[in-house]
């Protein structure tokens, strides 16, 4: 009997981004996938794969009661329509109602995967504090059948996730980021001159915006001719999301330069000399960095949850304490001035990438939870 499987993410362009591969590996292997998310532009794209898509009204900022049982009651419909032998959502939300309709409709196998723990748990803001008891006692009754399985990225969320004691250890399942496309991040030639450092990121405060674009001010009163570029769009319905007229006014300014969202990303790394990523935000494994040590380029970042994962100081980048701008400055100044530690340390990178990080790795060790919870 074929084996389905329901995926449940909240945007489609993210799915394309960081599960798409996942869904293509499932067909290969004889699953019919599903997909309940808010669609967009990818919607072709992810039926032409094969994959039969419900769309989802979800708002992730909101917190309308209407629209959010709404949006329940689509995870519901879609549940009812696919009857999926397994559900697999990412993401607070996508997790937390996934369980409510398993519930509803009696579907017994559920994978649900955090990458990261983000505001919630990273923010000091008093809303944060406020709402992480209440997601911690939703997480103990989303976490408590017995085929379900819990995914992470790192083992700092691991361990906050059993001091809180919402699951069991042998029902966590550690896999290290979503996986990267070695043959399409992969180095081309050198970098383009004059030197290009990039923040690849959404542009949230708490990614480390201000924190680059400070670096890029102090670093341009001595090399006038380096390049500094925000790459990504803002998240307006993130509350960390900086505003487009700040970026734009930098942009203006020539402080840095903002290219906003790029389809092109492999191109944007290959043309980079160094990818600068201050982010304080707690990330599962920022798949931007997984991306940028595929294409062979030394990356900077302060030594926090997640980035630790992929940069081992010294070998293939630097870490830097956190908030240290002095240290986060010298770093990139080092890189800077010496084209064949960038070199050295960008292959080390692609090194480590081919051995634990690529996405034919990540989609056998994700699959493997999925047998193991339908057995």
């Amino acid at each position: 009997m074929t084996k389905r499987i329901l995926f449940i993410v909240s945007e489609d362009w993210y799915f394309v981004s960081h599960r798409l591969h996942l869904a293509v590996a499932a067909i290969k292997d004889g699953y019919k996938v599903g997909l309940l998310s808010k669609t967009s532009r990818h919607r072709q794209l992810l039926e032409e794969t094969g994959i039969e898509v419900f769309d989802w009204s979800l708002n992730r900022r909101s917190s309308n009661i209407v629209l959010e049982v709404r949006a329940i009651a689509d995870v519901v419909s879609a549940t009812k329509e696919f009857k999926p032998d397994l559900i697999h959502a990412v993401a607070l939300k996508p997790v937390l109602y996934s369980s409510l309709a398993a519930t509803i409709t009696r579907t017994r196998s559920c994978v649900f995967a955090l990458a990261g723990l983000g505001f919630i748990f990273g923010s000091k803001k008093w809303i944060a504090k406020l709402a992480r008891p209440l997601v911690l006692f939703a997480f103990r009754l989303a976490f408590s059948g017995n085929n379900t399985r819990l995914v992470l990225q790192n083992p700092d969320d691991q361990s906050v996730i059993l001091s809180a004691g919402v699951i069991e250890k042998d029902k966590i399942s550690l896999i290290r980021g979503a996986g990267v496309d070695t043959d399409i991040f992969a180095p081309k030639s050198n970098p383009q001159e004059p030197p290009i450092v990039v923040l690849p990121a959404r542009m949230l405060w708490d990614k480390g915006v201000r924190e680059f674009v400070n670096c890029a001010s102090l670093i341009k009163q001595q090399w006038n001719n380096v390049r500094f570029a925000l790459v990504g769009d803002t998240d307006i319905h993130n509350p960390e999301a900086v505003p487009v007229e700040q970026l734009q006014q930098w942009d203006n300014e020539g402080v840095v330069e903002w290219w906003g969202h790029m389809d092109t990303m492999p191109e944007v790394y290959q043309q980079a000399a160094i990818i600068c990523f201050p982010s304080s935000y707690r990330e599962g494994l920022p798949k931007s960095l997984l991306e940028a040590a595929s294409c062979a380029r030394p990356i900077v970042t302060y030594d926090v949850v997640g980035c630790r994962e992929i940069v081992v100081d010294g070998e293939n980048g630097f870490l830097v304490p956190l908030k240290d701008e002095k240290a986060l400055i010298k770093a990139v100044r080092n890189l800077l001035s010496d084209a064949k530690l960038r070199s050295r340390l960008g292959q080390a990178g692609r090194k480590m990438v081919l051995e634990e990080f690529s996405q034919e790795k990540v989609a056998a060790q994700t699959m493997q939870v999925w047998e193991d919870v339908l057995d």
